[in-house]
């Protein structure tokens, strides 16, 4: 955890602190933190630590896939995986907020934050919705009533979808133009509420979304989605209590 990474972790604070939000701040219940200060026992797989687990032995052959180095996870995929890496921790809430630091190393990295209930069957491996960042755009993106509903995609997969069935595909998505740097760090801010999906960087309000599916009572799985590479460090997950929730 390098010293300018929690220079700006305060500063992305700041405007929060005189925001209309600044009264919910007090009702945030702190789930879990990491800041990877620590290094694995070995540097033949993944020993990520502090409860988080990777998709490296199923989908990697069980190559390494995360590197703890500096004080922040590196992800990186390998080039016999099969899928993108999926780096993940339980966190149980129904409104809450994921804050993190991150750095896309180059012009065409990119960074989803894919929240999961694996409890729920009626969607392909628990997927309810996303945040995928890249160096150009944001996407926020309903996956339970979208394209990981089994029915949905079961369809796509078979290329049978109706007209009416891609145009409300259409509207379980929205994306938002970003302009970051490759090589540059920068806080992102998650916030779940009801209906409602708001992504922050560096404190500043990039986009909101709502969909039905993120609604969904019980978020239970973090998934950190890295198709290609990505460093993450900071990580906290806050849930919202009821007070919270009625906060305007």
């Amino acid at each position: 955890m390098n010293t300018h990474r929690i220079v700006l972790c305060s500063m992305a604070l700041l405007p929060l602190m005189f925001s209309p939000l600044a009264h919910a701040e007090e009702h945030r219940t702190l789930l879990f933190q990491d800041d990877f200060e620590r290094n694995e026992s070995q540097e033949e797989k993944d020993e990520i630590g502090n409860g988080w687990g990777t998709n490296s032995a199923r989908r990697a052959g069980g190559n390494r896939q995360v590197d703890l180095k500096d004080g922040a996870m590196h992800i990186f995929i390998h080039e016999t995986a099969d899928h993108a890496v999926s780096v993940t921790h339980p966190a149980e809430f129904t409104d809450g907020v994921v804050e993190l630091d991150f750095m896309l190393p180059g012009p065409k990295d990119n960074l989803g934050l894919n929240f999961a209930d694996l409890q729920f069957k009626e969607v392909h491996a628990g997927h309810l919705f996303v945040v995928r960042i890249s160096t150009k755009s944001a996407d926020l993106i309903d996956l339970k009533t979208g394209n990981m509903d089994l029915e949905i995609r079961e369809l796509r997969r078979a290329k049978r979808l109706s007209q009416a069935q891609q145009q409300m595909l259409d509207t379980k998505r929205a994306r938002f133009p970003l302009e970051l740097k490759p090589g540059k760090w920068y806080r992102a801010a998650v916030t779940v509420r009801g209906e409602s999906l708001h992504l922050a960087i560096d404190g500043k309000t990039v986009g909101t979304f709502a969909s039905e599916g993120i609604a969904h009572p019980t978020k239970r799985l973090l998934r950190l989605s890295v198709p290609g590479r990505a460093v993450v460090d900071n990580v906290k997950i806050f849930a919202l209590n009821q007070a919270e929730t009625a906060t305007p």
